[in-house]
């Protein structure tokens, strides 16, 4: 079982010795490996059960490092670099030879970020390679948000896992490609659309994809709980009181239900600590015993157009 600490030596010997290490960012944690060696990007894949037709994430610490494996920075994607990172966007860029293609399953373009997390990023600051770091889950389930999510699932496959507390803003970061100067969102996630068309305008939303994704995270189905999970109209939402059902709602209770079975993603209708929150209890309520897990859409703005894709994603409902 893999150790659970604060010690950046130690996940800088192991990712130097072509091993695993989970760590912490401020949208989740990470299964990272050095992104420049096949050997250590194919153990994450393994590691996952990922398929290998869905690409990788980059991560590195500065935007001179970022220029050693990416062969050009389109304009826009500077603008936003230079407003949002560190933090939860994701750039897909053209890249060097330097990135093996099985980072970025055989497609000329690599996903990037420079992670806000001070533990990750004094880590990154200290090797010579940039991290590969997919969600550091088994593939297709609830992405982690905490050291001990990473460890219930990934304990034994791994090194060390690199404790930087609870994810801040608990969802994967943005994905934001350009197709002839227009910027393409791939993936909703922490940065909300609002403050990406306040810097470079107008952009184009891609749908999913379920087989050879363009980029990481747009796969239709995916961040399912085990149980079988719903996806209903609170008007609509049945008040079973049998034991068999749990339900996760954004800021009212049902009345009818028994509380202990029900999670509120914020009481007050805050739409970021219904994103921090949402992982942290779908993972909970997927413990409990019982059946079935019913959830309600959030309001379609800011983070909750993010959120209202992974709960779309986890009942795997198309657009």
């Amino acid at each position: 079982m893999a150790e659970i600490g604060k010690n950046i030596n130690f996940a800088k010997d192991f990712l130097e010795r072509g091993k695993l290490v989970a760590i912490p960012t401020e949208t989740v944690y990470g299964l990272s490996g050095n992104a420049l060696d096949e050997t250590a990007v194919l153990a994450i894949f393994e590691a996952k059960n990922r398929p290998s037709f869905d690409p990788l994430i980059v991560h590195t610490n500065s935007l001179e490092k970022l220029t050693k494996f990416v062969a050009d920075i389109h304009p826009a994607a500077l603008e936003l670099a230079k407003h949002f990172w560190p933090g939860p966007l994701t750039l897909l860029l053209p890249k060097t030879a330097l990135i093996p293609d099985l980072v970025t399953s055989g497609l000329d373009q690599v996903a990037v970020r420079i992670p806000d997390h001070s533990l990750t990023l004094d880590l990154l600051s200290q090797i010579e390679f940039p991290l590969a770091a997919p969600s550091a889950n088994p593939f297709g389930y609830i992405s982690p948000t905490s050291a001990s999510h990473v460890a219930q699932q990934l304990g034994d496959k791994i090194s060390y896992i690199l404790d930087g507390g609870e994810c801040g803003i608990g969802i994967e970061s943005t994905i934001i490609g350009f197709v002839d100067n227009v910027p393409i969102v791939y993936r909703l996630g922490g940065l909300a659309l609002e403050e990406i068309e306040a810097v470079v305008g107008k952009v184009t939303m891609m749908p999913h994809s379920s087989s050879n994704p363009k980029a990481p995270g747009m796969l239709k189905s995916h961040y399912a709980p085990r149980k079988r999970f719903f996806l209903i109209e609170r008007e609509h939402m049945p008040s079973n009181n049998d034991g068999s059902t749990h339900y996760l709602l954004f800021d009212q209770f049902l009345p009818d239900v028994d509380l202990p079975r029900q999670r509120l993603l914020s009481p007050s209708g805050d739409l970021r600590e219904a994103a921090h929150n949402l992982f942290a209890y779908l993972r909970e309520l997927d413990g409990l015993s019982g059946e079935d897990i019913l959830a309600e859409t959030v309001p379609d703005v800011g983070l909750g157009r993010a959120i209202n894709d992974r709960l779309r994603r986890a009942a795997a409902i198309g657009d």
